[in-house]
């Protein structure tokens, strides 16, 4: 998918999963953002300590799709530099587009994959079967 100016992306690519019902998958990215907004997870509050960055180019978008209660759940990484070549990184809590666009490769999966809740993380987590060695 391209995404042009404006263009919020989590919520472009949750549109996607729901419209074509796609049971799991992954993405990468790559393009401007007008606002790329990074959290880092505290562990003892449970929650994101965000920050927003403006104008950033986005070299380097992932993530994986799943679903939650019904709906779809995603989860994003990414780093982004600013005009000084600056790195910022970390878990995309929100991303719009900036001047021009942003390019977003969707690989499909057959499987549908599920998260929920885990304690005592208080995370959202994809469910898969752990290895045994």
């Amino acid at each position: 998918m391209v995404l042009r100016e404006g263009d919020n992306v989590i919520t472009s690519i949750e549109n996607l999963v729901k419209e074509q019902q796609i049971p799991s998958g992954n993405f990468t990215g790559i393009g401007f953002a007008e606002e790329a907004t990074f959290g880092f997870f505290d562990f003892n509050q449970k929650k994101f300590n965000p920050k927003t960055f403006n104008k950033v180019e986005l070299g380097s978008l992932t993530g994986s799709i799943a679903w939650s209660e019904g709906k779809p759940s995603l989860h994003i990484h990414g780093v982004a530099t600013d005009d000084q070549f600056q790195a910022h990184g970390g878990h995309i809590l929100a991303l719009k587009v900036g001047t021009g666009s942003m390019e977003i490769y969707v690989t499909v999966n057959q499987e549908k994959l599920e998260r929920k809740m885990e304690q005592p993380l208080d995370a959202n987590v994809l469910q898969l079967p752990c290895m045994k060695n």
